[in-house]
């Protein structure tokens, strides 16, 4: 009985790390191009050819790959991860499709290690959920964008977690913009855009897409 019981522990634990990895494999990017909209994305944040642009939570590139073709040969793709592998596949992938322009970077949990007042724009895509330190983050971001420089955050919104504290919301996987408003302020921010309900993230009902945009103020 006891070895039935590790046999279906040893399962359950690989099918939920499968289900948590598969939305950022290369198999499932056709799909999230439909409910994405990455275009809208990249003219909210006013990304241009060759400009200078990261990717703060890349996992294998989904992300990186749009930015790469949008700045061109002259621009600049930095794609950040914490995993080691999701680079080495992020490279890969890369290669497959001929892009030159994307640096890999391997970052810590409480910094993207992004070079100083080099960045257009910055990126994070369905990742500040999960960032603990997110305030030395921010400074961070803040330091390596340019005078004007944007920031973009998505993230999506889960129906059971309207109306709880942050605290119980990340423990969902999931956030509000208003707390994510108040933090950007806070880091020396200006938000310039915000867009809510923008679509379901999966195709999932109750899980709703939000986006915000803001900028380092020029002195």
């Amino acid at each position: 009985m006891k070895l039935k019981l590790d046999f279906f522990a040893i399962c359950l634990c690989l099918l939920v790390t499968f289900n948590s990895n598969s939305q950022y494999s290369e198999d499932s990017w056709k799909e999230r191009d439909e409910w994405m909209n990455v275009e809208r994305l990249l003219n909210w944040a006013e990304v241009n050819t060759g400009g200078t642009v990261a990717d703060i939570g890349c996992h294998e590139g989904y992300l990186s790959m749009h930015l790469a073709k949008k700045v061109g040969e002259n621009g600049k793709v930095y794609a950040v991860d914490v995993r080691e592998d999701r680079l080495e596949k992020l490279e890969d992938n890369a290669s497959e499709r001929k892009l030159q322009n994307i640096v890999t970077t391997l970052g810590d949990y409480d910094d993207p290690k992004l070079p100083d007042n080099s960045m257009d724009v910055v990126f994070v895509i369905d990742a500040y959920h999960e960032m603990t330190e997110y305030q030395t983050i921010l400074s961070h971001i803040h330091e390596s964008l340019k005078p004007g420089g944007r920031v973009l955050i998505l993230e999506k919104l889960k129906d059971h977690a309207k109306n709880k504290t942050r605290k119980e919301q990340t423990n969902s996987h999931t956030l509000s913009p208003k707390y994510v408003k108040k933090e950007l302020k806070e880091a020396g921010f200006t938000i310039t855009g915000e867009y809510r309900d923008i679509g379901n993230w999966e195709n999932e009902t109750g899980k709703k897409i939000w986006v915000l945009v803001a900028v380092v103020p020029e002195a």
